[in-house]
Formats: structure tokens, sequence, C-alpha cells
């Protein structure tokens, strides 16, 4: 063996340089994994704080055109015109303030249907996970045929009957909103329920109310925070949609699928009309996946 050791020594230095320790190879790699990881979380929420700048202090900081009226003078101007970078639509609105104002309402209206789902669909979905019996099974067979309708059918319907406006609009998208973040409490609550903390506050006197806003509820909300984040997403996407088909917000009001409607009738001859706000609709959606992915990695939510 120690004749061996000389043979070796020579093998390794002809070699060249020895690999790089494990523990400074795996620090390394530990240094990477966390700047990845800080990437992933922090360029989509980059993009969507930068999209609410735009949409809600912008217009304070800069004065940009009316959104909803413009001259025929500048009817169809290209993109980076003087006083229009973004182009003007067929009668002389300019698109930059269409897609800023209309940024707005898809914001509030997104906003709005998810938080009417998480307050109404959390209570039911609370409810019915934390009491089970007989409350269970009625609230669950409640929530399953309305999730059983095709959700864009549904909010046609809904939005058919109560006419076209925003807040019509928001009431329709809501009850699609309501039965899907019911199903997730419901779930998240029954895997709650069984955690010794629960035993202990329902042995120790506590009111089930007290333990299902006071214990349930913090400890499920990272993962109905990411979920909702992916459900943002689909209601953009419903609500452009239902905006396309002229039962949802109305001219001369501003929105992203009202602008892609009417750029239909001038795909050809302006496709900036129409690919803009298509473009913009498609990053706050991939923003908001993404953010709600790497949210769901941080807090390890399943």
């Amino acid at each position: 063996m120690a004749a061996q050791l000389p043979d070796m020594t020579a093998a390794t230095l002809t070699a060249g340089a020895q690999p790089p320790l494990p523990s400074l190879v795996s620090a390394q790699r530990l240094r990477w994994q966390k700047i990845a990881r800080a990437l992933r979380l922090w360029i989509p929420a980059g993009i969507l704080i930068l999209l609410l700048f735009v949409c809600f202090v912008w217009p304070y900081i800069y004065s940009i055109p009316p959104g909803d009226s413009g001259s025929i003078l500048a009817a169809s101007e290209p993109p980076f015109s003087p006083g229009h970078w973004l182009g003007t639509d067929p009668n002389g609105v300019d698109i930059f303030s269409m897609l800023v104002y209309g940024g707005q309402v898809s914001f509030e209206i997104c906003l709005a249907v998810t938080a009417i789902g998480m307050v109404i669909g959390g209570i039911l979905g609370m409810t019915a996970g934390y009491f089970g019996g007989w409350v269970d099974p009625v609230l669950s067979r409640i929530i399953d045929i309305l999730i059983a309708f095709p959700a864009l059918v549904l909010v046609l319907a809904v939005a058919e009957v109560l006419g076209p406006s925003e807040t019509h609009l928001i009431w329709a998208l809501s009850f699609f909103s309501v039965p899907v973040f019911a199903r997730v409490f419901r779930a998240s609550t029954l895997v709650a329920r069984q955690q010794p903390y629960i035993t202990a506050a329902r042995l120790s006197g506590t009111s089930n109310w007290k333990i299902i806003f006071k214990h349930v509820l913090p400890n499920i909300i990272p993962g109905i925070v990411t979920f909702s984040l992916l459900g943002i997403g689909i209601i953009v996407i419903l609500e452009g949609a239902v905006d396309f088909l002229g039962l949802g917000i109305q001219i001369p009001q501003p929105s992203l699928g009202e602008m892609i409607a009417k750029g239909q009738t001038v795909l050809t001859a302006q496709p900036e009309y129409i690919l803009i706000p298509s473009i913009v609709l498609l990053i706050f959606v991939m923003a908001l996946n993404l953010l709600g992915d790497a949210l769901r990695e941080r807090w390890g939510v399943r």
C-alpha cells in the first residue's frame, strides 16, 4: 500500500487541480438556488406592481388623454405618433389611455370578485368543513351544482339576466368564484380540523366560531392566498370573454376585453389595436400564475 502512494499522488497532480470540496460546492449551489427562488418571486411581483402603478398612479403624475373619447382628426394614428406613443383607434381615442383606464376596470373587477368569493365562499366552506353532520352534505351539494355548470355559460347567463354594467358583471363573475373558493376552504378546513391544536381548543371550551376564525382560518390562509392569485387570472380571462361577447363593460367605458372585441373590425388594417391589449392581458395572467407558484413553493403549500 505504501509503495502505491507516490503513483497515486503523481496521477492526481497530472490530472490538474483537485475539484472543490463538497461543502464549497453545496454552499455555492445553495446560494444560486436562493437567488433563483428570490427571482421567481420578485419578477412577477414587480410586473404586477408596475401594472398597478401605471393604471392607478400614472394618471395622477402625468396627464393622459381620456380613454372614452377622441378626435376624428387623429383617427388610426400608428404607434409612436406625436402625443400617442401607442397610436389611436379608428375613432381617434388614444390606445395607451384605453389600456390604463381599461386596466383599472379589470383590476377592480377581479379584486372585487375575488374578495366576494373569499368572504362568502370562505364562510360556506369553513362551515361545511368544520361542523360536518348534515350541514356538510347540504352545502357541498349546492356547491357541486354551481361548479357543474361551465364557468363561462354560468357567467353569461347571470350577466344576461342582470344586464350589462360593471356592478352586474362583478356579481355575475361571483357566481363562479363563490363555489370554487367554498370548495377550497372546505378541503383546507377538513385537514385543519384534524390537527391537535383544534382538539386542544375544543377541550378548553372555546366556541366553534372562535376556533374557526382564530385557529382554522390563520392556518389555511397561505394556501387560500396562493389559490386566489391563480383564480384572479381565470377571472380576468372570464371578464375579458364576457366583455368580448358584449355582456360586460359597455362602450364608451374602456376595458381590455372590449378593446379586443372592437379590434376584430380593424385587424388587417390596424393589428396593434388587438395585439396590444392581448399582450397586456397575457402578461398580467402569467405574472399572477408565476407569483402564485412562487408563493406556494415558499410557503410549502400543496
